[in-house]
């Protein structure tokens, strides 16, 4: 089915595979045929093609990401949105709890939409990452989105999704500076059986790829004579789920069904052909037999914890129970978590399903369901299942083709384009309760239960196929391709209504109006003052994580939390809350130490454990003192940052007093951006027994000339009993401009000057 190349591939044409014996180029030509090359080069704002300098052509952000970006902006001297820039409101905008907290967000971004000239989005009329499709996508070009899941390469645009800091940047006329991404091909061949999904293509793919990082922080091209067996909704469907194997962005070759995509859509002059060169070198490849694809299933607690549905229903006991075994690492044993309890006469039953958002929520998809589930009942027992569409114009349309009505025959609910299933704002489960979606992820507490509360409830993914065959078995397991006849599946022509948004989406064009007050909801809080990175560091370690991947979501929880997004101590009160509950109290302590210290007061005062391991440096230190060493938290965690681009999940930590993380490797490039964006050192440390403990202090002498110098590697201490026990930390280079930033303590300081 899959099968992975790690060395380099000649490519002719974009369909055969050739060996480098029988191709005249050197890879240093032909790795610049490849079509990411090409995206890349034009949007290359320096000379050097390894030290990419980029400007993107739009950008986009939703409701709990845009305030903080544009707050942010505004402290550092925006007068006008240089280039398209979309607000969408798909994430709080149900505007259900935190009193006028969310449409106080909403109004926010309407107003700046038109002081600073953007494109204003309401609730409910489309996911952010349908809109973009929609209305924003073109061949060739680049967006940048405050989402992790801002993946738009099916349709030829290379998109990446960034915490809102990569953003301010490119507001503030700036670039994204990174080193020439390594390609990776796609090469896809053969067809998607009846039943197959663009969930199950991707959760195949994401299965072999995650655990070793075969594509983290490249570029995935996708190629092959198989991608004209795909329509472009299916390529969407691939795409957007590649965020999940760390890749840095995708695009894909384009072909006439993309063509139609633009015409479909009213915008014919966006589309152009892209395809490799006729040599194209790829640093690795991917081999997809999409023929063999069979229904998947991610089980909890990762998209890459995948099997198929008919290899979990043969040995349901033995993967069931390997599941709970796994949650209780991820869980730390807070909970009784348990599987084995939905076996009923040897069957797997779940409780609820769900088709949703950027991912599930696509035109083709919810097609689908409607016919697998024509005639049937999703029954009047525990099993519930909600659709909802991508965009109001999708929504449109299933109206007119009847496909809604079919759906709601069935006792299932369609609502409005809403994220909230993604990120634990909706259809929560109850407690013990076991979800199946297409969606995008299923960490722990993703889906909205709260560990701290004693609650659990875990997700799946799968294709919306295998959900309606599901559903039309009450809740039983079941794979599509066992379920469906050969032709239950018809094709529906899609007509996008584009007086929907022409009636409801405010567009500047561009325009900018500067006599426009924004409003501000007493919720919109600034953002408190930063300091610069002082001469040395004495580190309190207040959390020590040991899971072999800490996501964002463990980092600062989502659900419930997104009312704060705008206010960022608010916020900071939820960091870790799913983790480590006692980590904000820590830090906090530490904090009161810092800044009692920055009032010219003795920081032993406020937190007198400070006062013996100071005595402890200056046996070594003598000059060591509170004018030249700041006092600050960090964190240890093995492989912090997989999942969202949500910067909070570095903010947070910083205005809790947080100078630094330590870890063996970074999950993603966005997260370790998001730490540097932030003032925050992103240290790593060597795999093996730590040098120290949780509750221990580091002192990290000479720290600022060490990041003025780009030292690499940085000793620091341990104080143990009275006295300091060497240990090393390694810092992976920073560009000039990450220096900067953290030497000045945060990006706000970088531009204030």
């Amino acid at each position: 089915m899959i099968r992975l190349h790690d060395e380099g591939v000649f490519l002719i044409d974009g369909m055969k595979i050739a060996a480098a014996a029988d191709v005249p180029d050197k890879p240093e030509d032909a790795l610049k045929n490849t079509i990411a090359y090409g995206i890349l080069l034009a949007h290359n704002t320096s000379e050097d093609m390894d030290r990419l300098k980029i400007r993107f052509d739009k950008l986009t952000s939703h409701d709990i990401t845009y305030v903080g970006i544009i707050q942010t902006a505004r402290a550092s001297g925006l007068e006008r949105f240089p280039m398209p820039y979309v607000l969408t409101n798909c994430h709080n905008s149900l505007c259900a709890v935190g009193g006028t907290i969310n449409e106080d967000d909403h109004m926010f971004g309407l107003t700046c939409a038109k002081k600073y000239g953007g494109v204003y989005v309401p609730p409910h009329q489309a996911v952010i990452h349908q809109y973009a499709r929609e209305m924003l996508a073109s061949c060739g070009s680049m967006i940048l989105g405050s989402d992790s899941h801002t993946r738009y390469g099916a349709l030829g645009t290379m998109a990446m999704g960034e915490g809102g800091p990569e953003l301010v940047k490119q507001l503030l006329g700036r670039t994204y500076d990174i080193d020439r991404p390594e390609v990776v091909a796609v090469y896809m061949t053969g067809a998607p059986r009846e039943g197959v999904g663009p969930q199950d293509v991707a959760l195949a793919i994401i299965g072999e790829v995650f655990n070793s990082g075969f594509v983290k922080n490249r570029v995935m091209e996708f190629v092959g004579p198989g991608i004209a067996s795909m329509s472009a909704d299916f390529r969407i469907g691939v795409d957007v789920m590649t965020t999940e194997t760390t890749c840095l962005s995708s695009v894909w070759q384009t072909d006439e069904s993309v063509k139609q995509f633009y015409d479909i859509h009213g915008r014919s002059e966006d589309y152009k052909k892209l395809a490799p060169g006729h040599v194209a070198y790829y640093d690795r490849m991917i081999e997809v037999d999409l023929s063999a694809v069979e229904p998947m299933i991610a089980m909890p607690f990762h998209p890459s914890n995948t099997y198929t549905i008919d290899e979990v229903n043969a040995n349901l006991c033995d993967i069931l129970r390997e599941v709970e075994k796994k949650a209780e690492v991820s869980l730390d044993g807070a909970v009784d978590y348990k599987l084995t309890d939905k076996i009923r006469d040897n069957r797997l039953y779940v409780d609820q399903g769900i088709v949703a958002g950027c991912a599930g929520g696509g035109f083709e998809n919810i097609c689908a369901v409607s016919d697998i589930l024509d005639g049937k009942s999703i029954g009047d027992g525990g099993f519930s299942l909600s659709v909802y569409p991508a965009s109001m114009p999708i929504y449109m349309e299933l109206i007119r083709n009847g496909c809604a009505a079919k759906i709601l025959e069935t006792g299932a609910v369609l609502k409005t384009a809403f994220c909230g299933p993604c990120f634990g704002a909706g259809d929560t489960p109850a407690n013990n309760g076991f979800s199946i979606r297409h969606s995008t992820r299923n960490f722990p507490n993703r889906e909205g239960s709260k560990l701290q509360s004693g609650q659990i409830s875990s997700v799946a993914l799968m294709d919306a196929r295998s959900i309606a065959a599901t559903a039309a078995n009450k809740g039983f397991l079941t794979s599509a391709t066992r379920q469906i006849e050969a032709d239950t599946l018809k094709k529906y022509r899609y007509s996008f209504d584009s007086d929907i948004y022409k009636n409801r989406v405010f567009d500047s064009k561009g325009v900018a109006d500067k006599d426009q007050e924004i409003h501000f909801g007493p919720n919109i809080k600034d953002w408190p003052a930063m300091e610069a990175l002082t001469d040395n560091l004495l580190l309190k370690v207040v959390s020590e994580i040991h899971d072999p991947v800490t996501t964002t979501d463990e980092l600062i929880p989502s659900g419930e939390t997104s009312s704060y997004r705008s206010n960022p101590l608010g916020l900071a009160e939820f960091a870790l809350s799913r983790k480590d509950p006692m980590y904000v109290g820590r830090a906090k302590e530490v904090r009161s130490a810092e800044e009692a210290r920055g009032e010219g007061s003795d920081p032993c005062a406020a937190l007198p454990e400070i006062r013996s391991a100071m005595e402890a440096v200056r046996t070594v230190f003598a000059d060591a003192d509170r004018t030249n060493t700041g006092i600050g938290s960090t964190i240890f965690a093995v492989k912090p940052g997989d999942g969202s681009a949500r910067e909070q999940a570095a903010s947070c930590q910083k205005v809790l007093g947080g100078w630094a993380n330590i870890a063996n490797e970074y999950a993603t490039k966005r997260y370790r951006s998001n730490l540097i964006n932030w003032g925050m050192l992103p240290f790593l440390i060597d795999e093996g027994p730590l040098p120290f403990a949780n509750l221990d202090y580091l002192f990290i002498p000479g720290i600022r000339k060490a990041i003025e110098s780009g030292a690499a590697d940085i000793k620091s201490y341990a104080v143990k009993d009275g006295r300091l026990q060497e240990f090393m930390l390694h810092m992976a280079p920073l560009t000039e401009d990450e220096r900067t930033i953290i030497l000045k303590g945060c990006l706000i300081n970088y531009y204030a000057g």
